[in-house]
């Protein structure tokens, strides 16, 4: 039943037809990375017979290929996407018959910041509310309400009061019966998640006054709004924050992950009870998404029933992934990562131009900030270009670059040069064989070094720090962490000293001599 209120908001699209789980109705709406599609068809085999059975499929290649992200029932450890890369500390050597170190690290490496941890999840999912017929609702979560998959929905927003507050959070929206659906709810095993409470790491609050409702919501005729596509719900960190709001993409990634969904044809529905909210990266929805974003001041004063509603993980959940994360000692390379990085660019259609037959890309992030400046870049960009294989940009990542341009320059760069910032972030979208160099880690060692190893490239920071200089603002900060509110200068020749030795890693790296092969190969063909 529609209602007949749902004209007065014509962003919301009420009606789709979803013939997979995929979500893609044609193959022209799957839009993976070629590299994926073995591993969609390994855990969808529906959509591999259909592959077969339809001459108009372009992806027979991947027919033959058996895959498996890593969370599927019967995936073998070959079968994976990827295995991490663990090395040997030499503090512990294992007994007779006991796994070494290594072994063990790479296993939980695996299950923590891999696909490993998308299994551990789908593994813990247990239903909340049970439907007792068909058409009835549902509820099931992951421990802790850090994820919850909903059907035929209803939520009560009439008295959400978003225009008259501006915290982006509150646990107060919803109210006991304004939200529920018609199943048998098991409300002792709900409650019992009552230790999970923080507003960026569970959903708790809003799942709490969950009703069982005595009648369907779609078919109760007290929706003033239907949504028929599936809808994911975020509780975002900081939308101008590169680094906090890459916590909230790589999330919903995981999210639609669990959900086996990787449509565009889909609602993103931001749950934010302040009025706006500082978007700088706005393009990256595209990936996710072909619609316009729904915000809760949207929909508040309505009645609105989901036909399926996925309320993502959030950013900054208890070992989540990455704002929170202590990554196994010794361990880098998460498929599931760089899976994240292909995803994005592929959909975001940027393409790689290298690498160069004679040259390095070195791309050097400037700061037009209030502190950590680095005050003589010049000087370094001096030296640098000084080395005839240095191909050198000095670039301000500022909102005056749209995002997909500023995404374009990362993955085509072989070195990153950037002081301790949230613009390392771009990091993740380096190639494969790239270096991340933090010039200077502001005395927080571990942060991009941590989300380096995530990514699976080298990272590197200053060596020695007789050889930089620390210059106070003229309105120096008197509070802690003094080392991220001042500014800095940099030896010329060090500077040039580290870069070689992150070339030399770059052009010993077998994708990188891999892929220049390559090139050379189609640079000779286009001469003949």
């Amino acid at each position: 039943m529609r209602s007949k209120y749902l004209w007065q908001l014509p962003l919301i699209v009420t009606s789709a037809m979803f013939l997979t789980v995929g979500g893609a109705t044609d193959w022209g709406d799957l839009r993976l990375p070629p590299e994926h599609v073995p591993y969609f068809f390994g855990n969808n085999p529906h959509m591999k017979q259909r592959c077969q059975d339809e001459d108009t499929c372009p992806y027979k290649s991947s027919l033959e290929v058996r895959r498996c992200w890593g969370y599927e029932v019967r995936c073998q450890v070959g079968e994976r996407m990827s295995t991490p890369q663990c090395t040997e500390d030499g503090s512990q050597k294992p007994r007779r018959g006991e796994h070494s170190a290594v072994e063990k690290n790479t296993d939980t490496f695996w299950r923590q910041a891999d696909f490993g941890y998308v299994k551990e999840r789908k593994t813990n999912l247990r239903i909340y509310c049970t439907p007792q017929a068909q058409g009835d609702s549902s509820l099931e979560c992951v421990d802790g309400l850090r994820y919850c998959h909903a059907t035929n929905l209803y939520i009560d927003l009439r008295t959400a009061y978003v225009k008259h507050q501006g915290k982006s959070y509150r646990k107060d929206v919803l109210k006991s019966g304004q939200i529920g659906g018609h199943c048998r709810l098991d409300r002792a095993s709900l409650l019992a998640q009552r230790d999970n409470t923080g507003f960026l790491s569970s959903w708790y609050f809003e799942m709490e006054p969950f009703t069982s409702l005595t009648s369907r919501p779609l078919e109760s005729g007290k929706c003033d709004v239907i949504i028929d596509k599936p809808t994911f719900i975020i509780k975002l960190d900081a939308g101008g924050n590169m680094f906090h709001h890459f916590c909230d993409f790589v999330n919903l990634y995981i999210s639609q992950h669990l959900n086996n969904s990787f449509t565009t044809d889909v609602n993103v529905f931001i749950w934010d009870t302040a009025r706006a909210y500082t978007e700088l990266f706005g393009e990256t929805w595209n990936a996710f998404t072909d619609h316009p974003r729904l915000m809760l001041v949207d929909l508040e004063g309505k009645r609105v029933c989901f036909k399926e509603a996925i309320f993502s993980f959030l950013a900054r959940m208890s070992q989540g992934l990455f704002y929170a994360i202590r990554p196994v000692e010794n361990c880098y390379n998460s498929g599931l990562m760089r899976a994240f990085s292909q995803h994005i660019l592929h959909r975001l259609g940027i393409h790689q131009h290298g690498p160069l037959a004679r040259k390095l890309r070195v791309t050097f992030m400037s700061r037009n900030t209030r502190y950590r400046k680095i005050r003589n870049i010049d000087k370094l960009e001096s030296a640098l270009k000084s080395n005839a294989d240095f191909d050198v940009k000095v670039v301000d990542y500022n909102r005056n670059i749209p995002f997909p341009d500023q995404l374009k320059i990362s993955y085509n760069t072989d070195i990153l040069i950037g002081i301790h910032g949230a613009g390392l972030t771009h990091l993740l979208f380096l190639p494969d064989w790239a270096v991340v160099f933090e010039i200077y880690n502001c005395e927080d060692p571990s942060c991009y070094l941590n989300l380096a190893r995530l990514r699976g490239i080298k990272y590197m920071t200053w060596e020695n720090a007789d050889k930089l200089k620390t210059i106070n603002a003229d309105d120096a900060y008197k509070g802690g962490a003094k080392a991220k509110f001042v500014d800095y200068e940099f030896d010329p020749y060090e500077t040039l000293r580290l870069v070689r030795k992150a070339a030399d890693h770059v052009t010993s790296h077998h994708a990188f001599l891999k892929d220049g092969e390559l090139n050379s190969k189609h640079i000779h063909k286009d001469e003949l």
